[in-house]
């Protein structure tokens, strides 16, 4: 028990070092080494006989003969990756798709030792930051990779293309006789069909230098990229990576299993903080501001002691299905009124002052021409909706 308990405690302390590592963003190879000491740790612990067993199951419909056919998922995975990016309207971009068995079959072939796969996986990942000659350098000077080797690997992922580069090196007399290469590109090849069938084939690249750092991926990797497009005035170029990424990890989570069947399993992540940081940069390069309500109008008034009718009006308002706020002080200033809608991004305030009030209008200023005009009351709804719109209804 003793024993056990220490190895728990390793096991938290290097859970609680990855998860530092990532806030600080640590270097791709340093966080891919500490995953890779946690999860041996978490290997030698094993199952807790004390704890409740949980029982992992597979899909109804998977079949080890091969009636289940895993590119579906991925084909579907891949599909939805492209819907969550072109709702977000972020720019044009473009889905890299490789296989970690090419990868592996590729550096057999090469004369790549087992002990440096990893680490040349890595120095091939940043083909898309850096120059070939760059990774090169990297793999013979600093891994040292044999010159030769390092230039077998260069005429393999400096290819990218579409089924047809699939089908080009199904016929390679080299990867064609590797086991793990084969197998990656036929799938490959079943998967661009699917895509077609989706009909977003052409925003998929088979890319040889895609090789994503973690371990734990079994089979197809993928990770979306933004297509540089022409900087605008005061923009700078955006630099943010990958803003989607996923891939099969079959053997992961047959990691917790105590008999350690294999579960099949497929995912992808939406990278949120740099979708973040685009949509903030080029608004502030457009110096547009962001709307962060849908209030249509913001109830004002011009002097103190007037909370009732302000009350009174934007529950006509509400009532007409229209979309009003009011700020919740008693006798808030106009002015402060007034910056709140520029910095909400509400298009209109309708102001109640005391000699509105005898006259029977309201002033309804537009927000962003400061334009303001006094409209009568019976006719507030139809005007608000006529500026925001709306078609008019009586509701």
């Amino acid at each position: 028990m003793a024993e056990r308990a220490a190895l728990e405690e390793l096991v938290r302390l290097q859970g609680e070092r990855v998860r530092g590592l990532k806030q600080q963003k640590a270097s791709a190879e340093q966080i891919e080494e500490e995953v890779a000491k946690l999860l041996k740790l978490k290997a030698q612990l094993g199952p807790d006989e004390g704890k409740q067993k949980f029982v992992l199951k597979t899909p109804k419909d998977f079949d080890i003969a091969g009636q289940f056919d895993p590119m579906i998922p991925d084909a579907e995975c891949l599909e939805i990756m492209c819907e969550i990016l072109r709702s977000l309207q972020i720019g044009d971009f473009l889905v890299k798709v490789n296989d970690r068995r090419i990868l592996d079959g590729m550096f057999a072939i090469c004369g790549v030792p087992d002990s440096k796969f990893r680490t040349i996986c890595s120095s091939v990942d940043k083909l898309d930051k850096v120059s070939w000659e760059e990774v090169k350098n990297e793999m013979v000077g600093e891994k040292g990779l044999a010159p030769e080797v390092a230039d077998h690997i260069g005429d393999y992922v400096q290819q990218h293309g579409g089924i047809s580069l699939v089908e080009q090196l199904l016929q390679d007399p080299e990867l064609s006789q590797n086991k793990q290469a084969l197998e990656g590109l036929g799938d490959l090849k079943l998967l661009f069909e699917y895509l077609t069938l989706f009909g977003i084939a052409d925003k998929i690249s088979f890319d040889l230098s895609l090789a994503r750092g973690l371990d734990y991926y079994t089979g197809v990797i993928y990770e979306a990229v933004l297509l540089q497009t022409p900087v605008q005035a005061g923009e700078e170029p955006l630099g943010v990576g990958s803003v989607a990424a996923g891939g099969r990890y079959d053997g992961l989570v047959g990691m917790f299993d105590p008999k350690g069947r294999k579960v099949p399993c497929v995912g992808l992540s939406i990278g949120v903080e740099r979708i973040f940081s685009i949509v903030e940069q080029r608004l502030e390069a457009t110096e547009e501001k962001v709307r962060t309500t849908e209030t249509q109008v913001l109830v004002a008034s011009a002097q103190k002691k007037l909370l009732e009718e302000r009350l009174k009006l934007v529950s006509e308002l509400w009532n007409a299905g229209i979309k009003a706020e009011l700020l919740y002080k008693k006798n808030p200033k106009l002015l402060n009124q007034l910056q709140y809608c520029e910095e909400a991004g509400i298009p209109l305030v309708a102001i109640i002052g005391e000699q509105e009030l005898k006259d029977g209008v309201i002033k309804l200023r537009s927000v962003a021409s400061r334009e303001e005009v006094d409209v009568p009351r019976e006719d507030l709804v139809e005007e608000i909706k006529r500026r925001t719109s709306q078609p008019f209804c009586i509701c």
